[in-house]
């Protein structure tokens, strides 16, 4: 009887092992999920799509998908556990606005403020970014969520973040994937469109070079930007206020010690921590919906919507300018807010039409406009949905 005992005494405790164990809690949704999150990491790896990114949010899906008992406090969404406590930097807006910072600090706005009518082609991307708005309204998304799923369109991740965290933070894993993974797509996505709509003879022009800035005006522009931006529309300001202070800190020449902290350790540490629990929290139960598909759809028009409208506006504009001052087209991609994602596809394609013909440091241009465009966008949004 002792031995039956004993033998029964086993089998429960293996049976309650098992119940929590994966195994008894896994779904067909959390083997999808895996799945994705598999096709994440062999793409950033093996294919070298913007791996900085898509590594962290593909384990991220992996981890959110080991599925477990609950009431054990080591699910993103329960409380108090530690991947909880590390996703309010993602629900209260924090990761997002300490990237703005590490970008502010890498990047040189030079392009701009040489030949500022290239603002124009990062506002004119941001068609892609009202365009995804309505078609969502009328796909039966709320105001709210539509301006959410709209921000996609400016391909900028930490954007997307913020702005859905304040207007539908159930749709954040969603729409943060759906940006992110464009992000690393739109090296497949925008040539096609930008050999389409341009010719031969345009794709050849030569622009101007650039005329040297100052550094008086370089350290001038994070100050009067963030005037400029933030008086105009102060929702903006957790994104451009921290955007033009690590722009100040890099043209300053006397905070470089702050600069180099902003864009290396700081901004490598956040998007580990961004990519992570977005990733984790593309669980299976709320992710694998018609929702999600929609918002993927939308993504993926809004970001040729976007690629389009700032080559034909080139195009347009070229009509008023005179020979010698015109703009190459192939660099109206560049609005995108895909920081300096969408300026090398414009060096890449330029070189094959043209190997003496360089675009990038033109290209720049635009992608920073399109950079502080898609967060006014999101500041616009948030003022009259939030």
């Amino acid at each position: 009887m002792e031995n039956l005992g004993s033998l029964t005494f086993i089998t429960a405790q293996l049976s309650q092992f098992f119940q929590y164990t994966a195994f008894a809690n896994l779904t067909i949704g959390n083997v999808l999920m895996i799945l994705i999150g598999v096709c994440f990491i062999y793409l950033a790896i093996v294919r070298e799509y913007e791996p900085m990114l898509l590594v962290p949010v593909g384990f991220g899906i992996l981890i959110g998908n080991i599925a477990f008992h609950p009431g054990l406090q080591i699910g993103i969404s329960e409380s108090g556990s530690v991947l909880n406590y590390l996703y309010l930097g993602v629900l209260r807006g924090i990761y997002p606005s300490l990237i703005f910072l590490g970008i502010g600090a890498m990047t040189d706005f030079s392009a701009l403020i040489s030949n500022p009518k290239l603002i124009l082609i990062g506002v004119a991307t941001q068609l892609g970014i009202f365009s995804a708005y309505f078609m969502a309204v009328h796909l039966g998304f709320t105001p709210s969520e539509a301006g959410a799923i709209g921000i996609i369109g400016g391909a900028d991740g930490p954007t997307s973040i913020f702005l859905s965290s304040k207007l539908a933070p159930d749709l954040i894993g969603a729409i943060a994937i759906s940006a992110y993974a464009y992000m690393a797509l739109i090296p497949l996505l925008q040539p096609i469109f930008m050999k389409f709509l341009t010719t031969s003879k345009e794709r050849v022009i030569r622009m101007q070079p650039l005329r040297m800035v100052s550094q008086r005006e370089k350290i001038l522009f994070p100050i009067a930007g963030l005037l400029l931006t933030c008086l105009l529309v102060p929702a903006a300001l957790p994104l451009l206020g921290m955007l033009f202070f690590g722009n100040l800190l890099k043209e300053s020449a006397v905070t470089k010690r702050l600069a180099e902290a902003a864009k290396g350790v700081m901004i490598d540490i956040v998007t580990i921590l961004i990519g992570l629990t977005i990733g984790a929290s593309a669980q299976a139960a709320t992710f694998l919906t018609m929702k999600t598909l929609s918002i993927f759809a939308l993504g993926a028009v809004s970001i040729v919507i976007a690629t389009v409208g700032g080559v034909l506006f080139v195009k347009i504009m070229n009509i008023f300018l005179k020979e010698g001052n015109k703009i190459n087209p192939l660099i109206g991609n560049a609005g995108l807010a895909a920081v300096p994602g969408s300026a090398r596809i414009s060096q890449v394609i330029g070189l094959k039409y043209d190997k003496t013909n360089h675009l990038l440091m033109h290209a720049v241009g635009p992608n920073a406009a399109g950079l502080i465009g898609s967060a006014i966008a999101a500041g616009i949004l948030l003022s009259f949905l939030y």
